[in-house]
């Protein structure tokens, strides 16, 4: 299947550090084309799941850590209830199996894997709302591994339910649920080059994210997202990136002008990062590119923006 997009997903796209900065001498518009390109993105998205939505009224998401599911999602939900389509949004994470997380051959946690999500579970409430039917909601606590009880709902014939999270495309946890569901995929897949030709690769600009949201948010301090990131890399290769290309619609998240975004943010990160030991000099291209962006005033960024994800309000 090919994916339906705005642009196409096969052919690489790449902007130019020196481009970014010479648009932030007017950041405000800069930012707001940034951010309307990407609104065009998932209305068309939308449109496509509107005219379908009677056969299939479930929207299954799905990105790689730091791919911006959460916002996409709640903006693909926005856009049908302004539409009268009244849609509700699950994360799949709150089908993680509750209790100790075993560690694998290797005596690691594999944090990534699919058998983390309660499988029968979430097969067993998505053919009830395809159905029509009435659900309650499982609450994740990642504080414990517990499992609450939350809400119930019940999806009618004038009801959109999204679910969002790495493993919504995968086969092993949705089968063949392709003929009552529409498949959407986001990430970031345009690159950043500097002068020389160098590039910045989508998977670093997702790492920048992540730095961004696990210091701002999580009390994780860059050496320890950084040492962490293979892991994820790997959990990417293995459960989500074999399955993209069933997606209905594949959507680029990258916005042009966040790079100067995480250079205001992540300031020590640039200035320090020659002392995270031996994974430094793998994301050695992270300082240097952040040193040759110009900053701009997060203030600026819409309150609902992807970025907002990963620097916060």
């Amino acid at each position: 299947m090919i994916a339906d997009t705005v642009d196409n997903p096969k052919k690489i796209k790449v902007v130019t550090i020196e481009d970014i900065n010479r648009r932030t001498e007017n950041p405000s518009l800069f930012i707001e084309e940034c951010e309307e390109k990407y609104r065009r993105r998932i209305a068309r998205a939308t449109a496509g799941i509107k005219e379908n939505l009677s056969s299939k009224p479930i929207i299954l998401l799905s990105g790689p850590s730091g791919s911006g599911k959460t916002t996409s999602a709640n903006l693909i939900a926005r856009a049908l209830n302004d539409d009268g389509i009244n849609t509700i949004v699950i994360s799949m994470d709150d089908y993680f199996v509750p209790g100790v997380i075993p560690p694998g051959p290797d005596g690691k946690v594999d944090y990534e894997r699919p058998d983390r999500v309660d499988i029968p579970l979430l097969k067993r409430d998505m053919e009830i709302l395809a159905e029509g039917g009435e659900i309650t909601l499982p609450v994740f606590s990642f504080s414990d591994n517990s499992r609450s009880w939350g809400e119930t709902i019940k999806r009618d014939k004038d009801t959109a339910v999204i679910i969002e999270g790495i493993h919504a495309l995968n086969p092993e946890l949705t089968g063949t649920h392709h003929d009552y569901a529409t498949f959407v995929y986001v990430s970031v897949r345009t690159r950043i080059a500097d002068n020389t030709g160098q590039l910045l690769h989508p998977s670093k600009i997702r790492l920048l994210r992540r730095l961004s949201r696990d210091k701002l948010f999580r009390g994780r301090d860059y050496k320890h997202t950084v040492l962490n990131f293979p892991s994820v890399q790997r959990g990417e290769s293995l459960y989500i990136m074999p399955y993209k290309s069933r997606a209905d619609y594949d959507i680029d998240t990258f916005f042009a002008y966040e790079i100067c975004a995480y250079k205001k943010v992540l300031p020590s990160l640039y200035a320090n990062f020659e002392k995270y030991e031996k994974r430094a000099d793998m994301y050695s291209i992270l300082p240097h590119f952040l040193s040759l962006s110009e900053e701009i005033n997060t203030e600026l960024i819409p309150t609902d923006s992807i970025v907002r994800e990963f620097i916060g309000q």
